[in-house]
């Protein structure tokens, strides 16, 4: 398995998003955490994730999820959870690829409706006003930050993305890093963790491994979109994310060798 992937027995998509180049160096190794949800950790779990020194948790689900899915944490975690209040997806108290998966019946339909998801999600303000923190906490905060969503794989997977963009790092390793989202960890537990509320919407299992796994061609979809609305990538951090150049350059001081 990928050296970046820690494993856990309630915990899915756990991982080091840091180590690859980037343009001021290489950024540093556990610093830089992505996950989906904790609300399902074993007490081992809450142990091994307080002992990574967490000083800043980057939650972007919606207050429905967070209402329907509590993150637990170790009694001595002393990190602070940052979150902007208000909804992230367009259906209340469901996490994006699950929105996506509303009224799909085949494994082309949920490519396509993924795909369409992400033309829209880097505009959607709760999001973007996540994200936005995000951004500072990089740029001001010490110690190992945690950015989080249900699934780990959407709306955190195309945050990664974003921030490995603005330090520099190849496209190459910006997708190989998003799809290591469908091997990370125990991919059928997180599958079946999450099956069950599709399976109500009428998803076989082949639908399923669509909506629950991600494809370079949504990232594309996404940062197409930003370019076509805003100019650039860098753009668009600056006027919507406030990640400028001297943001930019603080994060570097922080994370690169």
């Amino acid at each position: 398995m990928n050296e970046r992937v820690l494993h856990f027995e309630g915990i899915h998509n756990f991982r080091d998003y840091g180590g690859y180049q980037a343009r001021a160096g290489r950024l540093v190794r556990g610093r830089l955490w992505r996950s989906g949800q904790h609300a399902t950790a074993t007490p081992d779990d809450l142990q091994r994730v307080r002992d990574l020194g967490i000083a800043t948790v980057i939650d972007l689900r919606g207050d429905s999820e967070r209402a329907a899915f509590p993150c637990l944490r170790h009694e001595d975690f002393a990190g602070d959870v940052l979150f902007v209040p208000g909804e992230t997806a367009s259906m209340q108290g469901q996490a994006a690829h699950a929105e996506a998966a509303d009224r799909i019946r085949t494994p082309g339909d949920a490519r396509d409706r993924m795909i369409r998801l992400y033309e829209g999600m880097a505009f959607r303000g709760v999001l973007t006003g996540t994200w936005r923190l995000y951004g500072q906490a990089l740029a001001t905060r010490e110690g190992a930050s945690l950015l989080h969503c249900l699934a780990g794989k959407d709306r955190t997977g195309l945050g990664v993305a974003l921030i490995h963009h603005l330090l520099g790092v190849h496209y190459d390793d910006i997708v190989e890093d998003y799809l290591l989202t469908n091997t990370a960890g125990n991919i059928e537990a997180r599958i079946a963790s999450q099956s069950h509320s599709l399976a109500d919407m009428g998803l076989d299992e082949a639908t399923m491994r669509v909506v629950l796994g991600v494809e370079a061609v949504y990232l594309d979809t996404a940062f197409a979109a930003i370019r076509d609305q805003c100019g650039s990538i860098e753009a668009y951090a600056r006027d919507v994310l406030g990640i400028g150049p001297a943001q930019i350059v603080m994060i570097e001081a922080r994370l690169v060798d």
